[in-house]
């Protein structure tokens, strides 16, 4: 099933032009070094979460990870290169329009970026970096870097651990602390954002040798924390205490049922609103976890693994709603949704749109 209805653009242009906050959009990021047609804005249908088409922007290379302001009228994406930069693009049509030129982040092949505190921060994948550049207050648009935080170790694994490899940053709900995911060095770096756009290092969590952290998302309570391993591939339970910035691991549960073929590489967790659901994508299994989470969010039990929908699943997103669930699939080129059965969390595939070398997407 497609949701590929409408004429689609690489030049910016979209031919919906009605104005696009009056519907909810959804922002598909992707490698235009692997086909992809840079950021791809789709509308989304409120009674079947179907996605259509607007149009597309190329105007930055290989923007692989998106996020939305507050308010939906900005977004910003990385240019996942070996420069290495981040640009921001008004929302008001139907297509993002790019707000100036992309700024450098002084780090190789950003991964990730997440904005805390009127600043963008970026995980650097190829030179293990977390970098801060500030917003401007009147327009959104980012500013020179005010700080690059190199980060330093290893891990057992000679080819995907010769160094560290930070792949996310995440905000803690109460906003105090910046969270960045290591693969390379399998640990969490809790972080502090002070005034002058400087991060510190509050704490270092070491995780299992070789899980290989990738990306990790927090319980709607904010007392714990979900981080994915790539290289288990499992998922480390963790505790969160946000008022010392402490990050206590707890278990680590497999992310796949006992004797499940082939290798597979955990990606992206999400939580459910309410707090009892969790899902994982695997690249590989090409699969979508699903897990129960207790009450409290201490523990997390795997109820079964459902077809992603297409090749190699990058990316998870819940809608507005939280009751769909959207996976961009790398290698297939599309990006699949479902519905979330609302008593077992369990996704049931209903539509898909092309959206080639997609690798994230927002809903604004």
């Amino acid at each position: 099933m497609s949701g590929d209805t409408a004429a689609e653009s690489s030049t910016g242009q979209g031919l919906d032009e009605e104005p696009q906050r009056e519907r909810t959009r959804a922002y598909i990021g992707s490698f235009t070094s692997a086909g992809g047609r840079g950021i791809t804005a789709a509308a989304v249908d409120p009674g079947t979460g179907a996605l259509t088409v607007l149009g597309a922007t190329d105007a930055v290379v290989d923007p692989s990870y998106l996020a939305l302001a507050s308010g939906g009228r900005l977004l910003y994406a990385v240019s996942e290169t070996d420069a290495g930069a981040v640009a921001a693009f008004d929302t008001s049509d139907a297509v993002p329009r790019l707000l100036g030129e992309p700024v450098q982040v002084g780090g190789a092949s950003p991964t990730h970026l997440a904005l805390a505190s009127g600043y963008a921060v970026t995980a650097n994948y190829g030179s293990g970096s977390v970098s801060v550049l500030p917003l401007h207050p009147r327009d959104g648009s980012p500013q020179t870097l005010s700080c690059v935080l190199e980060h330093r170790g290893g891990g057992p694994d000679k080819d995907r651990q010769e160094s560290p490899h930070a792949h996310q940053v995440q905000p803690d709900p109460t906003g105090r602390w910046v969270l960045s995911v290591d693969l390379g060095s399998d640990s969490v770096r809790i972080c502090t954002l002070i005034g002058t756009g400087a991060l510190s290092v509050h704490e270092e969590t070491a995780l299992r040798p070789g899980s290989g952290p990738r990306h990790l998302a927090f319980h709607p309570r904010g007392s714990h924390v979900y981080v994915v391993n790539e290289l288990a591939p499992t998922l480390t339970v963790c505790g969160w205490d946000a008022v010392t910035g402490a990050l206590t691991p707890l278990d680590e549960v497999a992310l796949l049922p006992e004797g499940a073929q082939g290798p597979s590489y955990g990606s992206e967790a999400v939580v459910a609103p309410d707090g009892r659901f969790l899902w994982v994508a695997n690249r590989g299994h090409d699969s979508i976890s699903v897990f129960t989470l207790s009450p409290d969010g201490a523990s997390a039990v795997l109820r079964t693994t459902v077809p992603c929908g297409g090749h190699w699943p990058r990316d998870l997103a819940l809608d507005p709603t939280g009751r769909r669930l959207y996976a961009a699939n790398e290698r297939s080129g599309d990006v699949s949704w479902f519905d979330v059965d609302p008593e077992t969390g369990v996704p049931r595939l209903t539509g898909s749109v092309a959206a080639p070398a997609a690798s994230c997407v927002v809903f604004g």
